[in-house]
């Protein structure tokens, strides 16, 4: 039981770091800025423009990948989404605190 929790804890962080990174960092050489640049004002576009959008579709392979079931996966999916959502408002908490 103690490997789901690991398992559960790495896919969430994962997710964070993949939706912040793909959403608000420029990444080595400016590739995610480029890519944001590249992805325009299309579905691409939109879609990285916002963390809770861009969250739910970066949680969908681990979501897929971690899953013992459909039941499963219909919960997961958006639970991982949800735990992103939630690092990152308490990050934004936190960077508000210290100004």
């Amino acid at each position: 039981m103690a490997g789901a929790w690991y398992e559960l804890l790495l896919a969430l962080l994962a997710v964070w770091r993949v939706t912040h990174l793909l959403h608000r960092e420029d990444g080595p050489w400016d590739v995610m800025a480029h890519l944001r640049e590249w992805a325009g004002e299309g579905f691409l576009g939109r879609m990285m423009d916002c963390f809770y959008c861009l969250s739910l579709w970066v949680a969908l392979p681990p979501s897929l990948m971690l899953s013992t079931g459909w039941q499963h996966f219909v919960l997961l999916w958006p639970a991982l989404s949800a735990a992103a959502i939630m690092v990152e408002r308490a990050r934004g908490a936190l960077r508000r605190e210290e100004d």
